[in-house]
């Protein structure tokens, strides 16, 4: 059996040639996509890197925010100050007894300062005692006091109500 000899005529030398050519046309068009969709996918890559470094920085940063703050947890509330609040102000003569008698009602009470918060509470009738059956003494007036709200946190918040002691 024998192949005729096509190739010499000039229709199938066109087309073998045509075929070459688009070929390697098409070849260089794959070249440049692939290498193109490449590039893309290695900027997306390297953009999807700095984003999990950052994000295990960020991680690693609020991991050790929260070491921290469950180490301040641990560590027990102290009282920091205290505010003392006289609920019948318009019984009492002058406002600068006011002022006074706020200030001998911190002065019985100042040692609780910079201590736990938990032991106060715990002795938070202790603490309304010592002011309840103390008579404060201002311009020949004495006074006594009861307490109507005592909030025990940072800062130990009463309200008191002011009588005149008989």
């Amino acid at each position: 059996m024998h192949i005729p000899p096509y190739y010499k005529k000039k229709s199938v030398q066109r087309f073998l040639a045509g075929a070459f050519a688009g070929a390697v046309f098409s070849y260089f068009i794959f070249i440049y996509m692939h290498g193109s969709m490449y590039g893309e996918l290695l900027a997306e890559n390297r953009n999807l890197k700095s984003e999990v470094t950052e994000l295990k920085n960020q991680n690693e940063a609020l991991l050790e925010d929260n070491e921290n703050l469950d180490e301040k947890s641990k560590e027990p509330i102290k009282v920091e100050t205290i505010d003392i609040s006289i609920t019948n102000e318009e019984d009492l003569p002058d406002s600068l007894i006011i002022h006074d008698l706020e200030e001998l009602i911190k002065e019985e009470i100042t040692h609780i300062v910079g201590k736990d918060v938990s032991i106060i509470s715990e002795s938070d009738g202790l603490l309304k005692a010592t002011i309840e059956n103390k008579d404060f003494t201002v311009d020949d007036f004495t006074y006594q006091f009861t307490v109507d709200t005592l909030i025990i946190h940072h800062t130990v918040k009463l309200a008191v109500e002011a009588e005149i002691a008989e």
